[in-house]
């Protein structure tokens, strides 16, 4: 056996966790570059807080998910401020834009210098500078994993910029943060939660840590979830699915994923679909599809038993058959009003290129078994 287990050097979980930001930081240095999702309004009070604290703060807004040309403009902006230390606030898409940033401002070219599949793919040569993650929403886990997310308009394809350097200095995880929350956003980054709960389970780099890390967050999933989604003023349900959010992280960035994420990345670089909406309409399916190809061809794998424990989990039966927790997410994700693919212009005429597409995809890598153009098809054509 051998794995290894990277994280960030400081994590720190708990409703009012965030009053630690300004002392934290200011202990790092005196000017913060602060990065923020679309309502940078919602988070005044912290952004007073850090200068109460005694830092100037330089804002930059990430209104969507990040993309290149974003990323630049970013990157020069805090190059030019002469800040010490980024914070970013907001979801998935605010943290990745500023672990990009973080990076790239502390290291010499430009970003497709080191992005993935289309730039060089070149290593860091340099520490990035020191960053803190603040998670609003309760699904990525981005506060805890060591690459950014980068779309490219042009090319229409999304590609990571990856190092283990990327890693947040400190990540706080405070589900206060989370209150307020749409019921659409809660479902939605709460399933992709959820995703990242199972694909690292079953995948193929999966090792105890992060097994235990899974199987927790399944449970705080299962208990917290629809509470989150039907009273998003429910303390107890937002802080289990911040946590699940936080253990999904840890476990993805430290195993792998699979076939969900592996649609997820070429479709949410060829249309205007959110990455945890996307992850919610495909993981029944997907799971599906894996469930039934590991029946007929490895019958006897590990896979199969995981499935099955998931299935116990999620479903409080101790007799429950892998089919059966695949029929529990399928019924959330109808409860939880998930959207089809088709919401997001996805249609029949776009799935050769889709499969073609996710078939090559970095986190089909991880799959538990090899899933056919057919298998893949039939799960596209499902979420549509």
């Amino acid at each position: 056996m051998r794995f290894e287990f990277a994280t960030a050097a400081r994590i720190i979980f708990g409703p009012g966790s965030v009053a630690e930001l300004g002392p934290l930081a200011r202990v790092i240095g005196r000017r913060a570059f602060v990065v923020t999702g679309r309502d940078k309004i919602r988070h005044a009070g912290v952004i007073n807080d850090l200068e109460g604290a005694g830092l100037g703060c330089t804002l930059f807004g990430v209104p969507g998910e990040p993309t290149v040309d974003l990323v630049r403009e970013g990157t020069n902006l805090f190059r030019a401020s002469g800040c010490e230390l980024l914070i970013a606030i907001g979801g998935g898409s605010a943290i990745d834009g500023g672990k990009a940033i973080a990076a790239l401002a502390a290291n010499p070219g430009d970003v497709l210098d080191y992005l993935e599949v289309i730039g060089k793919g070149q290593p860091l040569s340099n520490t990035p500078f020191p960053m803190i993650a603040v998670p609003t929403t309760a699904g990525t886990g981005a506060e805890v994993t060591r690459n950014a997310v980068l779309g490219s308009p042009v090319q229409r394809v999304k590609a990571s910029l990856r190092s283990p350097m990327m890693l947040p200095r400190i990540a706080i995880v405070d589900p206060q943060l989370t209150v307020g929350l749409s019921p659409a956003v809660t479902a939605s980054t709460g399933l992709d939660a959820l995703t990242q709960l199972i694909e690292p389970y079953v995948c193929l780099k999966a090792n105890p840590v992060t097994d235990a890390f899974c199987l927790d967050g399944l449970r705080a999933v299962k208990r917290s979830l629809v509470t989150a989604y039907e009273n998003g003023m429910d303390a107890a349900a937002r802080a289990g699915m911040s946590y699940a959010s936080l253990l999904g992280g840890l476990a993805l960035a430290n195993a792998g994923l699979g076939v969900v994420h592996g649609f997820a990345a070429p479709i949410g670089g060829m249309f205007n679909a959110p990455h945890g909406a996307v992850c919610a309409a495909i993981l029944p399916y997907g799971m599906a599809a894996n469930i039934r190809a590991l029946r007929t061809r490895e019958p006897e794998g590990g896979a199969l038993d995981r499935y099955r424990e998931i299935a116990r989990i999620l479903t409080d039966d101790r007799d429950a058959m892998p089919e059966d927790g695949e029929a529990w997410v399928s019924q959330l994700v109808q409860r939880l009003r998930i959207p089809s693919l088709s919401s997001y212009g996805i249609g029949p005429q776009h799935v050769p290129d889709i499969v073609a597409k996710a078939a090559s995809a970095s986190s089909m890598k991880a799959n538990p078994v090899t899933l056919s153009d057919d298998e893949l098809k039939w799960i596209l054509e499902s979420a549509i």
